[in-house]
């Protein structure tokens, strides 16, 4: 139920040979998923700038705010942790991250996932460029190609996650009624989910994610009724009625890695043409499962299911691509789009979720989790997927 340190040991080598290959003496890492993958460390960014730094031998030193120091020392995969007193403080604390640098040996060449620490709740700071005299060369591309395809540890945490976020949608598909809001359905069935989750995995459950941090949970995301054609609204304590589409989320952050199962629902015997936009969505997703196998391009998935807009006249309900990767964040890269010419291989984990949205009507999307095989692809998710299943009574 965790990442092993050989795995993380593995990891670093990979980047330290790629970083030999590109003739630089090291790399650093700003963005904090990017930290979580290398070391184990898993951490909220703020204004205090923190950062992993990688040198071309592999070794790893975490830089930090004071009030991170035993939370890195006691939790990060690396040999050395520098830390500063705070920010603003009467030294910036980029000062520490150069000392850290030549402490390490990291000089002259450099790689770096961005060219500074961003500008996070206010901070503001020299870029690497300032600091170092040189401008960094970016390697974030190869360590998302490193993080896309999943070890059987990462899978097999992913359909942990997927299993509790299973639990915490029947819990909320159970409690879901009309005259409900979507705030006490949702808070009962995530707490309830999350309870089950910690009598079965025990005190050894950790969530380590930034994104969600109270274990299983399973909402709305205000996708309700009309405004269920918002495919990103937000949670707004809305009254459920008879007639209304619902649009679910639910899952369960599991050692830093998450799952997605989104379902569409409606309260009530549903009327003739959410009856014909919940078949073409269930037509959709069923596309680009045909068309996900290793060896064809992400593309190719993204163009199947136009083709399916096409042939029926759907555009008018088109609003977003068909899925994106997933595991530490909620959302990876690469993508279900015409955009992106990734070739899919085994070890890649992706939402599958096309949906169409009609105005004054709702949003119609299922999202599952599936991983790419040397066959084909894989269910993590296995929630039903009808509309006699997903029809509430009144």
């Amino acid at each position: 139920m965790r990442i092993t340190d050989r795995e993380y040991d593995s990891r670093c080598e990979q980047l330290a040979e790629h970083l030999r290959g590109r003739g630089l003496t090291g790399a650093v890492l700003f963005d904090n998923s990017y930290v979580l993958y290398y070391t184990g460390f898993a951490f909220i960014p703020t204004e205090r700038p923190a950062a992993l730094v990688v040198n071309a031998a592999g070794d790893r030193g975490m830089f930090v705010p004071r009030l991170e120091r035993e939370h890195a020392q006691a939790n990060a995969l690396v040999q050395h942790v520098a830390d500063y007193p705070e920010y603003p403080s009467e030294h910036h604390p980029m000062e520490a991250l150069a000392r850290l640098l030549d402490q390490m040996g990291v000089r002259d060449s450099i790689g770096a996932d961005q060219d500074g620490y961003p500008w996070i709740f206010g901070f503001r700071g020299p870029t690497l460029t300032e600091l170092t005299g040189t401008a960094p060369e970016r390697v974030a591309a190869f360590v998302e190609d490193q993080m896309a395809i999943k070890s059987d540890a990462e899978i097999a945490l992913i359909r942990e996650s997927a299993k509790w976020g299973n639990l915490a949608h029947v819990l909320l598909q159970r409690y879901t009624r009309s005259g409900a809001t979507e705030t006490e359905v949702s808070r009962r069935a995530s707490t309830e989910a999350t309870l089950a989750m910690l009598d079965a995995i025990g005190p050894l459950y950790r969530a380590q994610s930034m994104f969600f941090q109270n274990g299983a949970e399973a909402g709305y995301r205000g996708q309700i009724g009309r405004n269920a054609a918002i495919p990103h609204a937000l949670a707004n304590n809305i009254v459920f009625q008879e007639g209304d589409i619902l649009v679910t989320g639910a899952g369960a952050p599991v050692w830093g890695y998450n799952s997605e199962l989104e379902r569409t629902m409606v309260i009530g015997q549903p009327s003739a043409q959410q009856r014909e936009l919940f078949a073409h969505m269930v037509a959709l997703q069923d596309t680009a499962f045909d068309a996900m196998k290793p060896g064809a391009r992400c593309s190719d998935v993204d163009r199947a299911v136009r083709a399916y807009y096409d042939a029926h006249g759907l555009w008018d309900y088109w609003k977003h691509h068909v899925g994106h990767a997933i595991g530490i964040r909620y959302h990876e890269g690469p993508f279900l789009d015409v955009g992106d010419d990734t070739e899919l291989a085994p070890g890649m984990v992706f939402t599958v979720e096309p949906g169409l949205y009609a105005a004054g009507v709702g949003g119609f999307r299922h999202s599952d989790t599936v991983v790419v095989t040397d066959e084909g692809i894989d269910f993590l998710t296995y929630y039903p997927r009808d509309l006699e299943s997903l029809t509430l009574p009144v």
